[in-house]
């Protein structure tokens, strides 16, 4: 994954987790969870996991929501939901 993908994706799990935000945390991580299961192919969450693991730094730091409910993603990045 090249500095650019990890930050693009970076930028949009920020974004889900912004629309999140305003829930409770408990709903607002299961949201992002569901969010990322739902719409998200197991690649994409497969790069998500690669950066919350901090393998891979960005420069755009995650959100803590996503951070909170990427733990709860399989560590293959696959997730049946």
């Amino acid at each position: 994954m090249s500095r650019m993908q990890d930050e693009e994706i970076v930028r949009m799990a920020n974004q889900i987790a912004q629309f999140f935000a305003v829930y409770p945390e408990d709903d607002a991580v299961e949201g992002i969870r569901e969010h990322l299961v739902k719409f998200w192919p197991p690649s994409m969450r497969k790069d998500l996991l690669v950066v919350v693991n901090g393998l891979l730094p960005s420069a755009v730091p995650l959100h803590p929501l996503v951070i909170k409910a990427a733990a709860q993603l399989r560590p293959t990045g696959r997730d049946d939901g």
